[in-house]
């Protein structure tokens, strides 16, 4: 077999470089950073369920991905504004939580531990050139960020849970949240513009949970994040094939980008084993999905703007939640007949360029 030279060591390059040492490939990966998650700190990050029929652990051992790394899953989930509070109960898991970062309960350090199994080298400290490596898994596109997080992880007594705000005085325009498992937590607000505001926002989001929860934090840790994103998604220049975020994939309303990463690196790895067209393959695949998350980014910015109740009461009466959140995650005749607004709208506002 031959040899592949990835660069990035996040989920989509250890993805794609674990699917390629299965297949006897030699692959190395180099990673500016020291370790892989170094831009968490064990921030709770969600696997969410609702983006495709079938269970993400399930998916994930279909592209040969073993979970060997610790998750919670959590069929509850609390949503509230000003004014209301909505419950929502899910026949199964509505996401599985995860940590991020280099410590051994991590995600990040679970597929480290695959690859180097396999017998990938992975280089820390080293980078090169992007038109030398076969695969750019580098992460979040500098001068395409749509969003960015500020927030704490914790210690707490306090008992499982995970709520979310939808308030413009917590995050305009985007959601705050409270993730705790384990006697661990994780408080963030995440926004998708007023940046500069980042710090007053999350103060507010700070107070709202402080009052409504006996949280009694300790040993807290500040955390942040960024997002990028691009409509026209370029997946492959000259040799290189593009995954994740490098891809300009993310989610484009609640920023769940994780199994896409890990889509994505597969996607890559599969069409150099067996020599398809991973251009064809990942247009084909998320496509639909991106348009989708535009949509439902423009939709929520136009009509939600007041107290997003209209599309969280449309959720919350649905039988099933998360069949309700699949059908809105995957373009439908509703969003083929929205997107032309949605993609002027949006690109007018976030100015959002190809890649």
């Amino acid at each position: 077999m031959g040899e592949i030279q990835i660069l990035g060591a996040g989920p989509a390059g250890l993805s794609a470089a674990i699917n390629l040492a299965r297949s006897g490939y030699n692959v190395d990966i180099f990673e500016k950073s020291t370790d892989v998650g170094s831009r968490f700190h064990g921030d709770f990050q969600g696997l969410e369920n609702w983006s495709d029929k079938e269970d993400v652990l399930k998916l994930f051992n279909d592209m040969n991905i073993d979970v060997n790394f610790k998750y919670d899953p959590f069929l509850k989930l609390k949503i509230f504004n000003e004014s209301k509070i909505w419950d929502f109960r899910c026949k199964r898991p509505a996401f599985y939580l995860v940590k991020r970062g280099s410590k051994e309960e991590t995600l990040d350090t679970a597929l480290k531990n695959q690859a180097l199994d396999l017998g990938v080298n992975i280089h820390f400290n080293e980078k090169i050139r992007e038109k030398e490596a076969d695969i750019i898994a580098t992460g979040p596109i500098k001068d395409k960020i749509y969003a960015a997080a500020k927030g704490i992880t914790f210690n707490t007594f306090s008992q499982n849970m995970a709520v979310g705000i939808v308030n413009n005085n917590a995050a305009l325009n985007g959601y705050s949240y409270l993730l705790i498992a384990g006697g661990q937590g994780c408080m963030a607000t995440v926004l998708f513009n007023n940046f500069n505001n980042m710090d007053s926002y999350f103060k507010q989001t700070k107070k709202i949970f402080n009052n409504k929860f006996d949280l009694n934090l300790k040993e807290t840790c500040n955390i942040g994040g960024i997002g990028s994103f691009s409509y026209e998604n370029i997946f492959k220049r000259g040799k290189s094939l593009y995954v994740g975020e490098a891809a300009g994939l993310q989610d484009f309303l609640w920023g769940f980008g994780i199994k896409s990463a890990v889509t994505s690196g597969y996607l890559a790895a599969k069409s150099i084993i067996n020599g398809k067209d991973y251009q064809k393959c990942a247009e084909k695949f998320f496509e639909d999905k991106v348009k989708a998350g535009m949509v439902n980014r423009y939709l929520w910015e136009r009509f939600c703007f007041l107290d997003y109740s209209f599309i969280v009461n449309r959720i919350h009466r649905a039988k099933d939640p998360l069949k309700f959140l699949n059908y809105f995650y995957n373009a439908n005749f509703i969003h083929k007949m929205i997107y032309p607004f949605a993609h002027r709208y949006l690109k007018k506002k976030y100015e959002i360029l190809s890649i």
